[in-house]
């Protein structure tokens, strides 16, 4: 498992026809398991849910990932956590919802325009990282269910035509 994640990545980049106008890659994931099913932001991970987020820092620890976005609730930073603590990153927070409340993508949209050459891992929600899949041109409606916490999308935007994605489980 932890060898096909970078495997897919090069395969990814392999097919496409020339530089992208993004990033390299974007990988996505909805946080792991919570604790409760309240909508606190101060919920944290279950045990399974931490195990998770190990799992997903094993896999992803050798895809070049540059940086890590995570909303800013408890669930999204401690599933980031172990990646960012084996890459040595700092997870930089963004918004999820715009100043009346609505989800959208665009606060971190204008992050990653500043880090076009980056390799990036985006924690959201089941709610953001659909949009945020969708803004970046990913192919038909991504749904995560209530109860779905496996999901890792790989993004690779291309200049013309369709970006490469992939849905994966981890």
């Amino acid at each position: 498992m932890r060898r096909l994640a970078p495997a897919l990545l090069a395969l990814a980049f392999a097919l496409l026809p020339a530089a992208s106008p993004g990033q390299k890659a974007v990988f996505a994931v909805r946080h792991a398991e919570k604790a409760s099913e309240a909508s606190d932001p101060a919920i944290p991970l279950s045990e399974a849910g931490r195990r998770r987020a190990e799992r997903l820092a094993e896999m992803l620890q050798d895809c070049g990932i540059t940086a890590i976005y995570s909303t800013d609730t408890v669930r999204t930073r401690t599933t980031a956590e172990p990646l960012a603590r084996r890459l040595h990153l700092t997870t930089r927070i963004y918004a999820a919802r715009d100043a009346a409340g609505r989800t959208t993508a665009e606060p971190l949209l204008a992050l990653l325009r500043q880090d076009p050459q980056a390799v990036v891992l985006v924690v959201g929600h089941s709610n953001t990282v659909p949009e945020l899949l969708s803004a970046l041109g990913a192919p038909g409606k991504v749904e995560i269910g209530d109860s779905e916490y496996g999901d890792l999308f790989l993004l690779v935007p291309a200049t013309e035509g369709k970006p490469v994605f992939l849905r994966m489980r981890y």
